[in-house]
């Protein structure tokens, strides 16, 4: 396992999406500074929390041409009961393999259950890293807030 650095391209993946299709990383966040949520299921709380704050906050990223993109290990049908109960307004990947996503971005795993633990990287529009925030555990995650400022600091220095 090796930490993504910031600067760094994010790697390639490909995610199967709730309601079908894929996401492909870092394409689909192209031309916008983006953020990929690595959340650890819809059993955690503290992972339902970040994503429905950020849904809550969606005006705000538009405004500031932010896109998200969340992803875990959970089933499709599970995954879809979240972004509906949520009202999750973003993409968010189903199905994903704990293993392959720790070894191309050096998330940290859980291995029984197997599932990724909280794992957020903010990408410039390039696909290259700006900030990674890795959590070995339940809590240390990207919010909202954070993300608005960084990026707002970076533009007004460009």
């Amino acid at each position: 396992m090796s930490l993504l650095h910031n600067n760094e391209t994010f790697p390639h993946l490909e995610i199967a999406a709730v309601g079908g299709g894929t996401i492909t990383l870092p394409s689909d966040l192209a031309g916008s500074f983006g953020v990929v949520l690595a959340y650890r299921g819809s059993w955690c709380p503290y992972c339902r929390a970040q994503l429905a704050s950020f849904s809550r906050a969606m005006d705000k990223f538009a405004d500031q041409d932010i896109k998200v993109i969340a992803l875990s290990v959970d089933d499709e049908a599970t995954s879809a009961a979240l972004v509906a109960k949520h009202n999750l307004s973003f993409p968010v990947g189903h199905s994903v393999n704990a293993g392959e996503f720790a070894g191309a971005t050096g998330a940290y795993t859980n291995d029984d259950p197997n599932y990724i633990q909280s794992t957020g990287f903010v990408l410039a529009p390039d696909g290259t890293i700006v900030t990674a925030v890795y959590s070995s555990g339940a809590i240390g995650r990207l919010v909202p807030d954070d993300v608005l400022g960084l990026i707002a600091y970076i533009k007004s220095n460009v």
